[in-house]
């Protein structure tokens, strides 16, 4: 396969149930609506889409209900893992029918899929009860081996925590609790491309273990950037986004930083006579 392969990743949608307002404020099934449309009108479209955690915004089962129709509505597959807004039982409750994720909540919601021209697996990171992320040493050990097993294909990870500090210092109380474990996986296995994370609602990057981290902006509200050590815990409503990754055999993988909504333009560079002055 010689043409690119294309993935869209949207995160932290945080939908509720009854038309409820998150927070009081965003409209986050308008926003999940206009994101789906947006990427089914995309040209070309994505191959695939990934959701990288806090699909709903307290894990209950008719927050899922009203999730599950709205993705179901992306022409194209979709793939999710868990984030701390989630709840494992209900979610595997709603998207039983998602033949990728395993069949039991009773451990952590990981999974692999194969079929496409970039390896994936999802990685649940979630800690049940807690804000934070980490991976238990039985997932380390399962992701390790499964890394192992295929070193010449070109592989990336969906979670939800991002495992490194960010500097939004809200945010970084709870990190990921071993990460230094984790980059050591990592980086005994320089087929991983890209690690794609969620849970900041902001676009942010950082190498790990020799492969690139990247966090998704949110799909409906942000986290505001304040890097002062004590900035209170506040959103804002710029525009909601996402990021959409390049896969081509022979150039690699290149992630491109999106928005949502309606912009003036697009304005020609040129006209017949040249560069327009």
């Amino acid at each position: 396969m010689n043409h690119p392969f294309l993935i869209a990743q949207i995160s932290d949608l945080h939908l509720k149930a009854g038309q409820k307002l998150t927070y009081g404020v965003v409209d986050t099934l308008g926003a999940l609506r206009r994101a789906v449309d947006h990427l089914n009108a995309s040209v070309p479209r994505p191959d695939i889409v990934v959701i990288s955690g806090d699909l709903v915004d307290f894990g209950q089962p008719d927050e899922y209900a009203v999730l599950h129709p709205e993705l179901k509505r992306l022409h194209m597959p979709f793939y999710l893992v868990p984030g701390n807004h989630d709840d494992r039982q209900h979610l595997l409750a709603e998207f039983a029918n998602q033949t990728y994720l395993p069949l039991s909540s009773d451990a952590p919601l990981d999974w692999v899929v194969e079929e496409h021209p970039v390896r994936l697996i999802g990685l649940d990171t979630s800690i049940p009860g807690s804000h934070g992320g980490q991976l238990t040493e039985c997932q380390l050990l399962w992701l390790d081996e499964l890394l192992a097993r295929r070193p010449d294909v070109p592989t990336i990870l969906v979670l939800h925590h991002p495992p490194f500090i960010t500097g939004i210092g809200h945010m970084d109380r709870e990190p990921f609790r071993n990460r230094a474990q984790f980059e050591k996986v990592i980086a005994r296995h320089p087929q991983v491309e890209r690690l794609l994370c969620g849970h900041l609602h902001r676009p942010m990057q950082r190498r790990f273990g020799g492969s690139l981290s990247c966090i998704c902006p949110g799909t409906s509200h942000q986290i505001v950037l304040d890097l002062q050590e004590d900035a209170p815990a506040h959103f804002n409503l710029e525009p909601a986004g996402y990021l959409l990754h390049r896969w081509h055999p022979l150039e690699g993988l290149v992630t491109h930083n999106a928005v949502f909504g309606e912009y003036p333009g697009p304005y020609p560079f040129y006209d017949v006579n040249g560069l327009i002055d």
